[in-house]
């Protein structure tokens, strides 16, 4: 199965992950803005929101995502840590995985790429995934001998996704909100977070 590696990637990328016997993450990409390339999805004390890395813009000229490189003359990693703290903090398991994610918002990064499959693997380990995964070589439009869910990357993507139901954070407030982030799923439930990626 290929896909776009994606910062924390939503829930359903993950509902096909875990079925994958092998996973091809495409980095021969153009880069295009608004998708999960670079965003993710939480549940804050006021509802949904989206956390963003902002990018080196390189002067119009497309980018290959393998090439983008992060912006980083703003504290957009103490930033994005914060506002998980915030969401997060009284969740079941938000301290049990804190000290595993606080190191990526600690070390400067430079390329996008490299951070979003550091966010990939660290979701595998939380999850308790044995996952293997390679990289695409060259691009294409089509992969006859792979299922393609690189459409999973789309942001504003209007497909609605079906997910086992589980308790989040603020959902008194403002109800379940479908397709966050894993780590909404992961701080929610823990050990139990990768059964319910299972769908029927």
């Amino acid at each position: 199965m290929i896909f776009h590696p994606t910062y924390f990637s939503p829930i359903a990328q993950f509902q096909q992950l875990v079925k994958a016997e092998h996973i091809i993450f495409e980095v021969f990409d153009n880069y295009q803005k608004q998708t999960y390339r670079n965003r993710f999805n939480i549940y804050s004390p006021n509802g949904l929101q989206s956390l963003s890395i902002p990018i080196l813009h390189n002067n119009g000229i497309r980018q290959k995502t393998r090439d983008v490189k992060i912006e980083n003359s703003f504290p957009w990693q103490k930033n994005h840590f914060k506002s998980l703290q915030n969401a997060y903090r009284s969740s079941p398991y938000f301290e049990f995985y804190e000290d595993d994610i606080a190191p990526l918002y600690e070390k400067p990064q430079i390329f996008l790429l490299d951070f979003l499959l550091l966010t990939q693997e660290l979701s595998f380990d939380m999850l308790q995934l044995n996952a293997e995964y390679s990289k695409t070589t060259s691009f294409s439009l089509e992969y006859l001998n792979s299922q393609d869910f690189r459409f999973l990357v789309e942001a504003k993507s209007k497909k609605k996704y079906t997910s086992n139901p589980y308790k989040q954070v603020f959902e008194d407030k403002y109800g379940f909100i479908p397709n966050l982030s894993i780590l909404d799923l992961i701080f929610s439930e823990g050990p139990n977070a990768l059964s319910l990626l299972f769908i029927d």
